[in-house]
């Protein structure tokens, strides 16, 4: 009986370690008509708005909505719900997405619901100009690039190491002399040659863990942060350097091809894959590069750069179609061009065709398979530009929408993303 009582105890100390804050119980909900989101042009779309409370509609309450082209919404109105539900219209003459977003103010909180519906999205079509030198100018700072030697150190981090997998944390040099790239390397344990994952970040400055999982099903992989500091420091260092000195990097030089900061992020990447080809047990076939949001734009220009990769996986991609907003249609983050409209930016707009994802997607080759995701509630990285994108691309390619999720992907989501390069990799 004793032994009982104790074990009752122990269960009811651990129960406050396992319970979790999930969700709310206030949820938002503005529902299509079409099951797949998707309209023909000047079809009419009818959106249903329920605002419930424990699964059930909330009487009276205060809503404010908007709705329109995504990122030009025009229609705006506060209205109180008698019975928590609404009926919304809307329609599209010209390819694109219609968006809702409705916020309910519920005991002082705000709780937000969006959908976005497409329109012949088949048909998006970007805005954006390649530059006559744009491969040549890549292609030549590549070769400069290769002029300084790689120089790459390797550390073993044995409390990340398993029994199938090994783990380092890498560098090699860059653009130049003693300006480095820093990643995590996970090479299976077991001798072999194998096939090769790189990983590009999203935007932000932290440090990284490794792919591992993939790894320990077989492949290499190196996952690479883009600042040019190591990334197994503790996280408050990357916290002091984002707020302080990379604070907006991405607007960095934006008036110089040469000094944008993305230049050398770029280049670090076709590094990275001189490094898996030199200084891993690859195995000379499959080569792949996948990322989301910045990460998925580093995907592309990856691609595109480099015939050594066989697959790629941009997951919605940002750094797209940056000159869309001077013709009043929504644009790739980080939306350079959409507050001032590109006033007195003639300069950084010309530069800025040297680092659009759509440019770089008009490269990638016949030989190089792509699969594509992104979710049509994004507000970052709108979908106008993640379907144009996709559009452009004459390689064979695949595409697999996730309606419902915003700037973040679901379980299946990452489990499909994941199963596709295994299946690419021959795993």
């Amino acid at each position: 009986m004793k032994r009982i009582l104790l074990s009752l105890l122990a269960l009811v100390a651990l129960l406050p370690l396992s319970a979790q804050i999930r969700g709310n119980n206030v949820v938002v909900t503005v529902e299509p008509d079409h099951q797949d989101w998707h309209y023909e042009l000047g079809q009419t779309a009818k959106f249903n708005v329920e605002v419930r409370r424990s699964g059930t509609l909330i009487d009276h309450v205060q809503i404010d909505y908007q709705a329109g082209p995504e990122m030009y919404q025009t229609e705006k109105k506060s209205l109180t719900l008698k019975d928590g539900t609404l009926q919304l219209k809307g329609t599209m003459k010209q390819p694109g997405f219609y968006r809702v977003d409705v916020t309910a103010h519920v005991d002082g909180k705000d709780y937000k619901g969006a959908c976005a519906a497409a329109f012949a999205p088949g048909q998006l079509q970007p805005s954006t100009v390649m530059p006559q030198d744009f491969e040549t100018f890549w292609q030549g700072a590549i070769k400069e690039a290769r002029k300084t030697d790689l120089n790459p150190t390797k550390r073993l981090l044995p409390e990340r190491c398993t029994k199938d997998v090994n783990v380092y944390e890498v560098s090699f040099q860059n653009i130049q002399p003693n300006y480095r790239t820093y990643g995590i390397l996970c090479v299976p344990v077991k001798e072999g040659k194998y096939p090769a994952l790189l990983r590009v970040p999203g935007a932000g400055v932290r440090p990284y863990g490794g792919d591992v999982y993939t790894a320990s099903r077989g492949a290499i992989t190196l996952e690479i942060g883009i600042h040019g500091i190591p990334v197994t420091m503790e996280q408050k260092v990357y916290d002091d350097v984002f707020n302080g000195a990379l604070m907006g990097y991405w607007e960095f030089n934006m008036d110089s091809r040469d000094k944008h900061y993305y230049k050398r992020v770029v280049l670090g990447c076709i590094r990275a894959l001189d490094y898996i080809e030199q200084y891993t047990p690859w195995n000379g076939r499959q080569m792949g590069v996948s990322g989301s949001s910045q990460g998925g734009f580093l995907t592309l220009a990856t691609a595109a750069l480099d015939p050594r990769i066989t697959y790629y996986a941009p997951v919605h991609a940002a750094l797209c179609d940056h000159t869309n907003s001077l013709r009043g249609a929504a644009c790739g983050w980080p939306h350079y061009f959409y507050w001032n409209k590109g006033k007195g930016q003639e300069k950084q707009i010309e530069v800025s065709r040297y680092y659009d994802g759509v440019n770089f997607a008009r490269l990638i080759r016949p030989s190089q398979k792509g699969w594509f995701s992104f979710g049509y509630c994004d507000d970052v990285v709108p979908p106008t530009t993640a379907w144009a994108t996709y559009n452009v691309v004459k390689g064979p390619k695949e595409i697999s929408p996730y309606q419902m999720t915003w700037h973040f992907w679901y379980q299946e989501q990452w489990d499909e993303w994941e199963q596709w390069m295994l299946d690419q990799m021959g795993i």
